[in-house]
């Protein structure tokens, strides 16, 4: 194994490019699951961003619409499970769950007829002055547009929750849907908000994937990158500086792996494939540990269904 074909500069830059879906679909669910709401649809609605930005992308030869469209197909999408649960009152699990297998079957659908095409090329941004900086400008300072907006996003949610009127009732009816209610708030379209939102994000990061990350379309290409924004939003304890983390931290080990089995690492593939969910379900597994901490983070009604006359 050859260890000094890995460069640590490049190995940054590209764990910033790998771990933006993820980033994008946590910071979404991250302000779903702060309205109360559980949306296990986030495989779905990435799958089904990443074919349509992929689709309109190629028919337009504008990535710019690409992504436009994408956060506008899987915000629909999103408005479903919306509408059936928030309006209907269905189970949020099952109701996610069947998104996810919906997202999955539609993307399959649309992309038949582009399989094998290339979308047109996502060129990067350089940062004025900051590009320049040794070392760390080429790594930190010349990305595509999409992964600026997702740091940009991370500190919009950030202060939106922490220090706007909205955010602290965005908060409200997800801690006690009642007690918001009372006070005259619309729990109902507040959380119908939210999902479109986090639908938004979701998108996003598919199309994302599609169109910078690999780029072409393959079926199932996002390959559970929707259910590790779901894990992440857990391990952050519904922080947005800690999903930035948990990001990251999956993107690095996703990176590096791919590294080491270009430096021939003597360990099968399959393994080194599997890595980044072990290590998923590790930091998992390490923060259940601490119910208190958990329990400390999850929104109260986080899950459960708002009946305007209880």
């Amino acid at each position: 194994m050859d260890l000094s074909a890995i460069n640590p500069l490049v190995l940054v830059a590209s764990l910033m490019v790998a771990s933006t879906p993820i980033l994008l679909a946590a910071l979404g669910e991250l302000v779903v699951e702060k309205a109360g709401v559980l949306n296990l649809g986030v495989e779905g609605m990435m799958i089904t961003g990443a074919v349509c930005g992929f689709a309109v992308a190629v028919e337009t030869g504008s990535p710019f619409l690409g992504f436009i469209a994408a956060a506008g197909a899987a915000s629909g999408l999103a408005l479903i499970f919306g509408f059936l649960t928030q309006i209907l009152l269905a189970n949020q699990v099952a109701t996610g769950l069947a998104l996810t297998l919906f997202g999955l079957g539609l993307s399959s659908l649309i992309g038949q007829d582009y399989l094998g095409i290339k979308p047109p090329t996502t060129g990067r941004v350089e940062l004025p002055l900051l590009a320049d900086i040794p070392l760390l400008g080429p790594v930190l300072f010349r990305h595509d547009l999409i992964v600026y907006f997702s740091i940009a996003l991370l500190l919009g949610i950030w202060a939106f929750l922490k220090f706007t009127r909205a955010g602290l009732i965005l908060r409200a009816v997800g801690e006690n849907h009642d007690a918001a209610h009372a006070l005259g708030y619309k729990v109902v379209w507040i959380r119908i908000i939210a999902i479109a939102f986090g639908g938004a994000a979701a998108g996003l990061g598919g199309a994302y994937i599609s169109l910078v990350r690999v780029p072409q379309w393959t079926e199932g290409m996002t390959a559970g990158a929707g259910w590790i924004a779901l894990a992440i939003v857990v391990f952050a304890s519904w922080r947005p500086w800690r999903v930035l983390l948990g990001a990251y931290l999956f993107g690095g080990v996703t990176v590096l792996q791919l590294n080491l089995q270009a430096a021939g690492l003597a360990v099968p593939v399959e393994y080194l494939s599997m890595s980044p969910y072990l290590i998923t379900i590790l930091v998992l597994v390490v923060m259940s540990a601490n119910r208190t901490r958990a329990a400390l983070g999850a929104p109260a009604e986080l899950g459960r269904a708002f009946h305007a006359s209880s």
